[in-house]
């Protein structure tokens, strides 16, 4: 995955095209010194927000399983999976869960099951977006996944993308070792797997099916509308920031929004590689800008959510090591 996600930047990064004699990277630090630094702090207050208001709506999941979970322990393990997110895809709805076990005693099985249960309602929320989307911007949407086709296949001669037989491999090898580790310790790991494999799928049963029994289900419907629409927010505000995108409109900015979503949903690090690869094609193929500024726009999009992530997530590591052994020494 590391692989496919390095690749994909590297093709991103080749799609800048500067004056002779011009650094690339100063050619996206230029773009970063034009942008309006309001609309990125804007941009940063509805990430926050955003990542507050999921750490109240599993508060809301954890309620009826007996599991009282306080905003502060919420946040922090929310933004430590976040972190582990950007090395491992995917990692850090494991390590979410076994922050808060650390914090407050949460069983990591059940708190998983609800991760879960939030991850399928965020996918409903991601498909009635695209769907939404493709209804006021049918036509243009159409365009884009028409003309990705188009590139493939004018890259590739016809054939296959070449980045999809990176990740074959990558994916082939990484089944291999898989295996073999699991044939080399096959004995430790069936035991194991037999004497936890009941507890484990209860809990994370009980998570997923919590649900379906929850105490305000208006409540935890209006988060999850809210913290979609500061998503969105987080994008339209630096679409704001730059010169070149300030004038592109709410509709448009939905689209783009989708389109860094699908992104978003491959499991890459953090979604690098491919939300530098769609968006930039998104902006150029359905409105009309320029490839390099395009490629810059998304280069610092990325980068600002990113460090934002990686500044809390790293704050949020500290604070859990801190609460988590301030509590097993009053324990």
């Amino acid at each position: 995955m590391l692989g496919i996600t390095g690749f994909l930047l590297w093709l991103s990064f080749q799609n800048i095209e500067v004056a002779e004699g011009e650094s690339k990277l100063k050619f996206i630090a230029k773009a970063w010194h034009s942008a309006d630094k309001f609309y990125l702090m804007l941009s940063a207050v509805a990430a926050i927000l955003s990542h507050v208001i999921r750490a109240e709506r599993w508060k809301i999941l954890l309620n009826p399983l007996g599991h009282r979970l306080s905003l502060r322990d919420g946040f922090v393990s929310v933004m430590v999976g976040y972190f582990i997110n950007l090395a491992i895809p995917r990692g850090g709805e494991v390590s979410r869960c076994y922050t808060l076990y650390r914090l407050n005693r949460t069983p990591a099985d059940v708190s998983l099951g609800t991760v879960v249960a939030e991850r399928v309602v965020d996918l409903v929320f991601l498909l009635v977006l695209i769907g939404v989307s493709f209804l006021v911007q049918l036509e243009k949407l159409v365009f884009f996944f028409e003309n990705i086709n188009l590139q493939e296949e004018a890259s590739s001669g016809g054939g296959v993308p070449m980045f999809i037989w990176v990740g074959l491999v990558l994916f082939l090898l990484g089944v291999f070792f898989v295996l073999f580790y699991i044939y080399k310790t096959r004995r430790y790991f069936a035991l194991r797997m037999l004497s936890r494999s009941r507890s484990v799928f209860k809990g994370v049963k009980s998570g997923i099916l919590v649900i379906f029994r929850l105490d305000s289900k208006e409540l935890f419907i209006f988060h999850s509308l809210f913290i979609w629409l500061l998503y969105y927010l987080m994008s339209y505000f630096i679409l704001l920031a730059f010169p070149e995108t300030e004038h592109i409109g709410l509709l448009a900015a939905l689209t783009i929004f989708v389109i860094g979503g699908i992104a978003v949903a491959i499991p890459l690090p953090g979604g690098a590689g491919s939300y530098h690869v769609l968006v930039p094609l998104g902006l150029v193929v359905l409105y009309g800008l320029e490839q390099d500024i395009a490629v810059a726009y998304t280069f610092i999009l990325h980068g600002w959510q990113t460090l934002i992530i990686i500044i809390l997530g790293a704050m949020s590591m500290f604070l859990s090591q801190y609460y988590g052994s301030k509590r097993r020494n009053s324990g």
